[in-house]
């Protein structure tokens, strides 16, 4: 009989991956966005009925009385105690409204159950009046519920793919209210950066006033951009923003290393240096392999057979040789200088913090 026991510190596979420092430029529309244009959100209570007994329980009391007021508007008198609502749950409705939209246009809508349910598939959505932050309401939602997913169960098991509590209602939301917009009539408009920079925003300057052949865009900050409608496209922003959104700016980032000490990852960005250091890295293998020898007695010794255990044991370190990183090195040649000593990348988080310590990383460093 043999048993074999390993212990292995430090020994790990390692997958080289490159770099290309090279910067990309970037439309305007991808890097900034236009004040005033935006996205807006939406919330709504509503019922799903139609389900097959996974619906809410009796504990779910906002359902009972959502029901039971439903149907006194229809002119059904019922009594709360007697109405069950298995097939019925309780459900947010839950939306976003594009920038622009017009009556009459249709969106999806999101639809998660608050009470006890355990399954929506199958079920439809009443109509739902669905408000915004000011409380008025901007649409109506109703419509076939779709989850994806399933939930079964048996005496002793259960199966479940994806969320069956949440579904989506597809394009089931009409907009019945415009969000008021005189974009028009504007006689200059704000660009916000999405990660302000004072690099990036004179660059989106630079841009703009060439592409206009006229200095009508300024920095208001490092974030925001402010353009002076020209004369000729006064009334007529449409062809201007069309002709500005296109328009390819290298955006400037910050130097950062980004480290998820949970899955490992390590993720570096192009402007990242380090000053002189010299590193070392080393990886210790320890291997314990223990043999259950069997000793036998001699035929009418009169002895037992005993188990004599052999216990080898055998530690191995590797002798890497000392790197040095000459200052002011890019990111390219950090990584190759690190893998050359073998290094993973949760041998790359040690690594890094140990040269963030010693203040040899021109860089911020962010641990997620």
């Amino acid at each position: 009989m043999k048993n074999m026991h390993t212990v292995m510190i430090g020994l790990f596979v390692v997958v080289v991956l490159g770099w290309h420092s090279a910067a990309g430029a970037a439309r305007l529309k991808d890097i900034a966005e236009i004040d005033g244009v935006r996205k807006n959100q939406l919330v709504g209570y509503g019922l799903v009925v139609g389900l097959d007994g996974s619906g809410d329980g009796k504990k779910s009391v906002f359902t009972v009385q959502s029901l039971t007021y439903m149907l006194e508007r229809m002119g059904v008198t019922v009594y709360q105690n007697d109405i069950k609502v298995k097939n019925v749950a309780a459900v947010m409705v839950t939306a976003t409204m594009p920038a622009f939209a017009k009556k009459g246009n249709r969106i999806d809508v999101l639809v998660s159950s608050i009470g006890d349910a355990t399954n929506l598939q199958g079920g439809t959505l009443l109509i739902t009046p669905i408000k915004g932050i000011d409380g008025k309401i901007y649409a109506t939602a109703q419509g076939p519920v779709n989850t994806g997913g399933f939930n079964e169960s048996g005496p002793l098991t259960k199966v479940v793919k994806n969320f069956p509590t949440v579904g989506r209602v597809l394009s089931g939301a009409i907009i019945e209210r415009e969000v008021p917009n005189r974009f028009n009539e504007r006689e200059s408009l704000l660009f916000s950066l999405h990660n302000p920079d004072f690099t990036t925003a004179a660059r989106v300057v630079d841009v703009i006033n060439a592409q206009l052949r006229e200095p009508v865009a300024r920095a208001e900050d490092a974030g925001t951009i402010k353009l002076q409608i020209p004369e000729r496209f006064l009334g007529n922003t449409v062809p201007l923003l069309a002709s500005l959104s296109t328009l390819e700016v290298a955006p400037d980032n910050e130097a950062k290393v980004v480290i998820n000490e949970r899955t490992g990852t390590v993720v570096m960005g192009d402007q990242v240096r380090i000053s002189t250091i010299a590193i070392a890295h080393g990886n210790l293998n320890v291997v314990v392999k223990e043999n259950l020898n069997v000793s036998q007695p001699l035929p009418f010794s009169n002895g037992r057979t005993v188990i004599a255990p052999n216990t080898q044991i055998d530690v191995q370190e590797n002798a890497n040789q000392l790197v040095v990183v000459p200052s002011g090195v890019s990111i390219r040649e950090v990584v190759n200088a690190l893998n050359a000593l073998g290094v993973t990348p949760r041998d790359l988080i040690a690594i890094f913090q140990a040269i963030k310590a010693a203040g040899a990383l021109q860089a911020d460093l962010e641990v997620i």
